[in-house]
């Protein structure tokens, strides 16, 4: 079976061979012995309450617990921006206009911008593609939804999700080729590692404070802004589901958009079920559905099925243990699939 948990020291090793296989554009997971280690403390931390709420940085792993490996991982930042600058392009419009010629033309500009500093963000979602199956991937990215509405007071208002933007078929940005490059004078997998390491200052060095006018870019480069990595779109879809959307900021390396979304609002927040646990075997009519504990020192996950909205689980005597609960325990559920009637 499979669960999703806190995640632990024990699991720094296999989560540095499970980056390797990540590649270019997720600057949160990338195989750096040092980098991940250091995050994984602060992770442990995190879920420990040893350090301030707005330091924090959950992580979370799905572990297979046949054979013990470690199938994917997600995590949430508490708050971005507060201890290293946090920089996005907000697209914007500038018009230009002749009343005498008759010409009136809107522009569309890209502004460096630090407009989301403080918000909480969703990152380093990561599923090994052997476990790509089902509704892995969906659970995967949907439980850290759960584990908000479980905590809200941990977060900030505001949530956002950087994705990654969209590559060539060699593995090239069109966008970082069309303006970075020129700027940047380097690669783009080699800046995408500076920036996983913490070394920014080099963006507000380098980049032009003033705006940039989009229509100036390459058209490939103007065409990607906002688009997605093939591999991301499904990971877009399920967050646009649980309530996040885009409103016109983008990295500003791949130009992947940034999703927006306010964590009162999510559909975590207004239909998960604070319920007891059962023992017992499903009766009626069941929909697949997210379980966790209550426990932020051991936070635990499962997907079982549910009955009457959530508000009766019945679960085995090994999803009890997986969860680490006994029977009367406060347990959380939310259907994994958004229902008709809620849009």
């Amino acid at each position: 079976m499979l669960v999703i948990r806190a995640i632990t020291l024990n699991d720094i090793d296999p989560l540095i061979e499970m980056a390797r296989q990540v590649g270019s554009g997720m600057t949160t997971l990338k195989p750096d012995r040092a980098m991940l280690g250091e995050r994984v403390e602060t992770a442990v931390a995190s879920f420990a309450q040893t350090i301030p709420p707005e330091e924090r940085d959950y992580m979370f792993v799905m572990e297979d617990t046949s054979n013990g490996r470690l199938a994917g991982v997600c995590a949430i930042k508490a708050a971005v921006g507060l201890t290293e600058p946090f920089y996005n392009y907000r697209i914007g419009t500038l018009v230009h206009s002749s009343r005498e010629l008759g010409v009136f033309t809107r522009m569309d500009t890209l502004y460096l911008s630090n407009d989301l500093t403080g918000s909480t963000e969703l990152c380093s979602l990561f599923l090994m593609p052997e476990y790509r199956t089902g509704y892995n991937g969906k659970w995967l990215s949907k439980s850290r939804f759960l584990f908000m509405a479980q905590f809200q007071h941990l977060f900030t208002e505001k949530i956002i999700a950087e994705m990654r933007g969209y590559q060539a078929e060699d593995g090239t940005s069109p966008f970082y080729e069309g303006l970075g490059r020129h700027f940047f004078k380097m690669d783009f997998n080699h800046v995408d590692g500076l920036t996983a390491l913490g070394k920014k200052s080099f963006i507000a060095e380098l980049m032009p404070r003033q705006p940039l006018y989009v229509a100036y870019l390459p058209e490939d480069a103007q065409a990607v802004i906002g688009q997605v990595h093939r591999s991301t779109l499904p990971a877009r879809k399920l967050l646009e589901q649980e309530g996040m959307h885009y409103e016109g900021y983008v990295d500003i390396f791949d130009a992947g958009p940034v999703l927006q979304g306010r964590v009162a609002e999510l559909r975590a927040v207004r239909d998960s079920v604070l319920t007891t646990a059962e023992e017992g075997q499903p009766e009626g009519e069941c929909e697949v559905t997210l379980v966790s504990n209550t426990k932020l020192d051991d936070f635990r996950m499962v997907l079982t099925q549910a009955c009457d909205g959530g508000r009766k689980v019945a679960l085995s005597v090994r999803e009890l243990q997986l969860l680490h609960c006994q029977p009367g325990d406060p347990i959380r559920s939310l259907a994994l699939n958004v229902r008709k009637n809620n849009g």
